[in-house]
């Protein structure tokens, strides 16, 4: 073990002098129960987030370090469980016993060990299966305003998992207790827990829970997929996760850049975007598929940290809230959203029998927009938007 002394304590970030070996994301024992992980260092002091609190933590209080990173319980006794990002249980089954430890932070698969992407992944949603299709180990971001449909087309995904071998995690960023009881009562209601874990780090959690939420998720999805099994991991939002790496960077004294996010926010998401993949059969052949959510702003995917993601991503989701307003629902830009993968895994008939949908909506909207003010429409333009009308209900 190695002691060390508080200095000082700025909300959930403990400054410490004495642990001269701290590696990042080492665990350290706060006292009386409570705990931090390694955030940052320099040659004079330790930076620690706190993950729980379970005694006020005062400048001159003795902490310790064990030469151990920081690890997460994981195994097949989570499913159908709410737990915290910390994996302690947040619903009435009591302790959850773990098969197994794995790091929270790790590398992502290497290139030599993943397979081709080549099996789709079915939400259920018509008009995402027939145009913007998502083959398993692909990372597709979902972005719209706020109360465009985003956490239903995720919910929705989950729903149609049941009795196709998908273990789906979904973890909970920064959203309201209101919000989450919704869903999981949803899951409830349709038997989703038999196949889903809940990971909470809501509105209400630390800034250090909501930070490590994520890379908890991947770790626990990674258990299966190494495994064999496919995970489905919604992530809902990555805009709250980079609010409070945001927030936790400034109490660090780490320079702001844009936005005031600090410079590394990118390689925060891009190290745990990478972990999704599809194994190839030598290693069992499972796959891991992420849909992270994030919210815009006014219909604005040009904001920092949307266009960080979508430069990591296989595509993108865009959801318009005006089109969602008309009762176009799900709301889906298709001019603007994209999957770069699934196509190639898309059914042969599906793939034949829907080329032309997406030109023809496009089109279709267009022609809407150009005759909305004209009273002599001509009988062929009329012909036309009927048929937009049809294949509209229809998707």
């Amino acid at each position: 073990k190695e002691y060390g002394t508080i200095i000082t304590k700025k909300q959930g970030v403990v400054i410490a002098e004495g642990l001269a070996n701290c590696i990042y994301g080492q665990l350290i024992d706060l006292g009386k129960g409570s705990k931090g992980f390694i955030i940052g260092y320099n040659e004079k002091y330790a930076q620690i987030l706190v993950l729980k609190e379970k005694a006020p933590i005062n400048a001159g209080d003795r902490i310790s370090s064990t030469m151990e990173p920081l690890t997460t319980p994981v195994g097949k006794n989570f499913i159908g469980r709410v737990t915290t990002a910390l994996a302690e249980p947040r619903d009435t089954g009591g302790p959850v016993h773990a098969d197994d430890h794995f790091p929270i932070f790790r590398d992502s698969p290497p290139i030599m060990v993943r397979g081709g992407v080549e099996h789709a992944l079915e939400t259920g949603v018509k008009i995402l299966d027939s145009m913007i299709p998502i083959g398993r180990g692909q990372r597709e971001l979902m972005t719209g305003d706020r109360m465009s449909g985003k956490t239903t087309i995720a919910t929705d995904t989950i729903l149609m998992q049941k009795g196709k071998g998908m273990i789906c995690i979904y973890v909970d960023i920064g959203k309201a207790e209101s919000q989450l009881k919704r869903t999981v009562s949803l899951f409830q209601k349709h038997g989703c827990l038999d196949y889903t874990i809940v990971l909470s780090a809501g509105a209400s959690a630390t800034q250090g829970e909501q930070y490590l939420a994520p890379y908890v998720a991947c770790a626990l999805g990674e258990y299966f997929m190494f495994k064999g099994q496919h995970v489905f991991v919604v992530f809902d939002d990555f805009s709250k996760h980079a609010w409070a790496y945001r927030e936790v960077s400034l109490l660090l004294g780490r320079p702001p850049g844009r936005n005031a996010y600090p410079g590394d926010i990118f390689y925060l998401h891009s190290q745990m975007i990478e972990r999704a993949a599809q194994l190839d059969q030598k290693r069992g052949g499972g796959s891991m598929t992420f849909l992270p959510i994030m919210e815009s702003l006014e219909g604005d995917i040009t904001s920092f940290v949307i266009t960080n993601v979508v430069s990591m991503t296989d595509g993108q989701i865009v959801l318009d809230l005006n089109l969602f307003n008309q009762g176009f629902k799900p709301s889906l830009d298709l001019g603007l959203s994209v999957s770069r993968i699934g196509t190639k895994v898309q059914w042969s008939i599906m793939k034949a029998l829907t080329k032309t949908y997406r030109l023809d909506f496009l089109q279709n909207r267009e022609l809407v927009e150009t005759t909305k003010l004209q009273s002599d429409i001509p009988k062929e333009t009329q012909d036309q938007l009927k048929f937009g009308r049809i294949f509209i209900e229809l998707i």
